[in-house]
């Protein structure tokens, strides 16, 4: 087995489109309802904290951060984004790249990683927590989706080694 996680690249976008697809089919992922652009998505996550994970030089999975807001105040503080291919779930291959991921996040200056989390995606939410995230509390009704309104799970993992 041949793992590889490393920097997202602009000519990953196909196969890591491809994923949140997948992701987004499941309904118990995201809110949203399509596959951005390469320049949307650009303009959402740091691309210099992206990452893909390769198994035998394929891509099978993704990682990124976003800004919770554009405030000086919070500069260190970003939002979790992590998706794995159907097919390579449950296997470790996510609790890699998410500690990859914290690993790139605090070289990048981020001191709190924040994830929303449907509490339907009991999968996502023990993976985090097996990454050192702590559930910090339930947002009811957050929002509609699909004709019902969805509670989140809202998780957090403070820095150790940045911002202490």
């Amino acid at each position: 087995m041949d793992l590889v996680i490393r920097n997202l690249a602009v000519g990953d976008w196909k196969p890591v489109s491809e994923i949140y697809r997948q992701g987004i089919e499941t309904k118990n992922a995201t809110f949203e309802k399509t596959v951005p652009s390469w320049v949307e998505w650009n303009k959402k996550y740091l691309l210099s904290c992206s990452l893909v994970c390769e198994l035998n030089k394929e891509i099978i999975g993704w990682a990124g951060v976003s800004p919770v807001s554009q405030r000086g105040v919070y500069k260190g503080v970003a939002e979790v984004s992590i998706y794995v291919s159907p097919s390579h779930q449950n296997k470790g291959l996510g609790k890699q790249l998410l500690f990859a991921l914290i690993d790139e996040s605090e070289r990048g200056g981020i001191w709190m990683l924040q994830a929303s989390i449907f509490p339907e995606n009991t999968a996502s939410i023990s993976l985090h927590k097996a990454c050192g995230f702590r559930k910090v509390g339930i947002r009811r009704k957050i929002g509609f989706m699909d004709g019902r309104w969805r509670d989140t799970i809202l998780l957090e993992r403070r820095s150790k080694v940045i911002g202490v």
